[in-house]
């Protein structure tokens, strides 16, 4: 039986991505896991990442703080920037998650389409368990 002690919740701001990190506190608050949420950016220009680093910290911390679960559980946050699904993989492998909980589908526009690919990508390259959240 999966009994995860670090969960890694990726994030797209969407209202997807919320009802995934809600499964995943849920979870931690079963089993005491820390949750990592991270949001991967895709900077074109170099001279707006500050922008949209600090950007992205509010509303993660907006979104966080929808859950009153999430000031009862351990919870880290973080931001990347590069190819959205590798670097969900790469803060997996790093955090040493046991379980990912991702959203099966993203925003709207080209944007849902382009996180049903990572959703896909991310299930084939995890090398720990994947709940993908509808």
């Amino acid at each position: 039986m999966l009994m995860p002690t670090k969960i890694l919740v990726p994030t797209d701001f969407s209202e997807y991505s919320d009802r995934a990190l809600e499964q995943a506190l849920d979870v931690a608050s079963e089993y005491h896991a820390k949750v990592f949420v991270i949001h991967v950016m895709l900077v074109i220009r170099e001279e707006f990442e500050c922008i949209l680093r600090r950007e992205a910290e509010e509303r993660l911390q907006k979104q966080l703080d929808k859950y009153p679960l999430a000031r009862e559980v351990e919870v880290a946050i973080g931001i990347r920037r590069g190819i959205i699904y590798e670097e969900i993989l790469k803060e997996g492998k790093e955090k040493e998650v046991d379980l990912i909980v991702i959203a099966s589908l993203g925003q709207s526009g080209l944007a849902k389409y382009l996180i049903g690919g990572v959703a896909r990508n991310v299930l084939k390259g995890s090398r720990c368990p994947v709940l993908l959240t509808k």
